[in-house]
């Protein structure tokens, strides 16, 4: 505080210095109060922008989700009070729509943490050449966009016609709806949608591993340590950081993420195994045009993420492991 003091100080003889001897002198409290919002004005854009595209619509949302209204700009807006969220609450929809969001969360949190974190460690101490290449190889499913990679695992996965089922069949299997049937379609979405984050964790993990002090790890060796002791206490403590990130961006946004794939792919079936809370609000909002429900569904929805997010910050901050 007092070396910011310090600095104020001195921009503002500066600018006192820079003044005119006479004529149009600003006072010294107008150029004090410059000085204090200075940080302010730098950060204003940011701040307008994220009030105009995150709050306001929340806010609006809120709002809409006691009306009944179609969307038409022509059509009335009733009030109904707290009758979208009581409908809602009691809607088996929602139910299995929630379940199948937190199937989608856990499923993901193997192949998005900890495959890359074994990817990570494993590739980092080859050879430079070969390290490159498998974490290339790794990160090229994540530069497909979702909606073509959607497309060759619909022509992989039929079940008439598809490689994967052919492939099934010559080995003397029967064939499988990946797609089509409800014990597998949900757990096809997940490895899809994995297969698509896997590259972008691992290079999360690469780079937070390149950073780890190279001088404990020499110094645990040098020490008798093995290469598994090596990981156990050194890497893994210094990496719980980022371990929690992924954590918390795959519970906060798996579900999220599975949405191309399931629009594509299934359209929330067979039976509703697939659809999860937000394919269900975008339905709401744009299959049926119940504006209502639709944002009664999105305030649900961000009072249950906003609770799992304060937990998670609270964890990552209880826990996290850090060299300096």
């Amino acid at each position: 505080m007092a070396a910011w003091t310090a600095i104020q100080k001195d921009d503002a003889m500066a600018i006192v210095e820079t003044l005119p001897p006479s004529g149009s002198e600003m006072p010294f409290r107008r150029i004090k109060i410059f000085i204090a919002a200075r940080p302010w004005l730098y950060i204003l854009p940011a701040i307008v922008t994220f009030v105009l595209w995150v709050y306001w619509p929340l806010g609006r949302a809120f709002y809409l989700s006691f009306f009944e209204w179609n969307m038409l700009p022509t059509a009335p807006m009733t009030y109904i009070g707290t009758e979208n969220y009581e409908n809602l609450l009691n809607l088996p929809q929602l139910r299995q729509a929630l379940g199948n969001t937190a199937i989608y969360m856990l499923g993901l949190l193997p192949i998005s943490v900890i495959i890359p974190l074994a990817l990570a460690i494993y590739t980092h101490d080859l050879p430079a050449r070969w390290r490159n290449f498998y974490r290339a190889m790794i990160f090229v499913p994540l530069i497909i966009p979702p909606v073509v990679a959607a497309a060759v695992f619909r022509w992989l996965l039929d079940p008439e016609h598809g490689l994967v089922n052919e492939m099934l069949v010559g080995l003397g299997f029967e064939r499988i709806g990946f797609l089509s049937d409800p014990r597998y379609a949900i757990w096809t979405l997940i490895f899809i949608t994995g297969w698509k984050l896997i590259g972008f964790a691992t290079l999360i993990f690469s780079a937070a591993n390149a950073n780890i002090n190279p001088s404990l790890i020499e110094a645990a060796r040098m020490d008798g340590a093995s290469g598994w002791e090596v990981i156990r206490d050194i890497r893994l403590p210094l990496l719980s950081s980022t371990i929690f990130l992924l954590v918390l961006m795959t519970i906060l946004l798996g579900a999220q993420w599975t949405f191309t794939y399931i629009n594509v792919l299934t359209l929330g079936g067979p039976i509703g195994t697939t659809t999860n809370i937000y394919y269900l609000l975008w339905e709401f909002g744009f299959s049926s045009l119940s504006v209502g429900w639709s944002s009664a569904a999105a305030i649900i929805l961000f009072a249950g993420f906003s609770v799992l997010a304060a937990i998670l910050f609270w964890l990552m901050e209880r826990y996290s492991f850090y060299d300096n």
